[in-house]
């Protein structure tokens, strides 16, 4: 009797772990999953493009006389003021030849009055018969060919100082200098051809150029009215750690047949001369406003052979896979989903990788 009891107890025992089994594993096999549903915003449309940065002048530094480099007065790189002088060829050929313009005036011009004295008194004398007409129309001609030899020696006058001047070689405006491409010393021979020494940047404003292909302005259009901002914003370095506010200031008046592209500038402030010509940036462009914006994490948006993906979770709390369109990345972290995600629905927030489609798991808001 009591083995029958014993026995009795034992499969009791056994049937009641199964069934804590059985409700263990039961509950073991619907995982819980990070679900949210999308946030909605209003968001400012934008494009991104790439683009460039170049200086608002550029200009070549040059010698344009023959003689000897006497002064770089300048350190390489640096940042220079209008009017400051940068470079000294040596002057005194043409200083010489400014002198000799100058005592060459003097003489013309001395030569010029006597004749117009001369003249005028053939002119008197002329009246009494005690010149011939042949004097007169002489005289007249000496005052002629005088004043050409004045106009002669001022040209020849203003053409040695021009040569002077060429000497001293001055920065046309504030800016940065590259490196010297003479050194002092050395012989320049720009009277034949200008002779480059250096070159120097307008970079306290810099112009960022870009392209947008036609029917992208054309839909921007179409959205924003009959213009677009002309406040954009230009970005370099890693993910665009650098961003600096900028105005857009010219539109090319055609399209490009080459290219489909219209260019357009931007400009910006750089009064520190932090930027730099040449560096390539990144122009976001404001075009239009989006209400009621569906917006997820980026990092919820899984990538496959089809595009952008989702996984939604139904009211059954069935996992069920979803493509998606998506738009542009607002903020650092949200991305706007333009058609396949209604602002009601529940997605997986997190471990795409641990769901898969017909899935049962028990959904937990976080």
């Amino acid at each position: 009797m009591k083995n029958q009891m014993y026995v009795t107890l034992f499969i009791l025992t056994l049937l009641a772990g199964c069934g804590e089994k059985k409700e263990t594993a039961r509950t073991m096999s619907v995982p819980e999953i990070s679900v949210a549903r999308p946030s909605i915003q209003d968001i400012t449309l934008t494009k991104e493009y790439p683009g460039y940065l170049t200086s608002e002048k550029t200009v070549d530094l040059v010698g344009r006389v023959n003689g000897t480099l006497q002064t770089v007065a300048y350190a390489p790189g640096s940042r220079v003021h209008q009017g400051q002088v940068l470079f000294v060829i040596e002057p005194t050929v043409y200083q010489d030849n400014v002198s000799q313009a100058e005592a060459a005036l003097k003489t013309a011009c001395a030569n010029l009055e006597y004749a117009q004295n001369n003249y005028a008194r053939m002119l008197e004398a002329v009246k009494t018969d005690a010149v011939s007409q042949i004097q007169v129309l002489q005289s007249k001609s000496n005052v002629a060919g005088s004043q050409a030899a004045v106009s002669n020696a001022e040209a020849a006058l203003n053409t040695a100082r021009t040569n002077l001047s060429y000497c001293t070689v001055r920065a046309p405006f504030d800016g940065t200098v590259s490196r010297n491409l003479v050194d002092a010393g050395g012989y320049v021979s720009g009277g034949v051809q200008p002779v480059p020494l250096a070159t120097i940047y307008k970079d306290d404003r810099l112009y960022s150029y870009f392209n947008v292909a036609d029917n992208q302005w054309l839909s921007m259009l179409m959205q924003g009215g009959d213009s677009i901002p002309r406040k954009v914003t230009v970005s370099l370095g890693k993910d665009g750690a650098l961003s600096y506010p900028a105005t857009l200031d010219y539109l090319s008046p055609n399209v490009d047949l080459n290219t489909g592209t219209l260019n357009i500038r931007a400009r910006l402030d750089n009064p520190e001369g932090l930027l730099k010509s040449g560096l390539y940036v990144s122009i976001t462009l404001p075009y239009g406003e989006q209400k009621q914006a569906v917006l997820i994490p980026d990092a919820s948006i899984g990538t496959d052979q089809l595009g952008k993906y989702v996984y939604i979770v139904n009211d059954s709390d069935i996992v069920r896979y979803r493509h998606i369109e998506t738009g542009q990345l607002v903020g650092d972290s949200l991305r706007q989903v333009i058609q396949g995600l209604s602002p009601q629905e529940r997605y997986v927030t997190k471990a795409l990788m641990k769901v898969r489609e017909g899935m049962k798991v028990s959904p937990i808001f976080k």
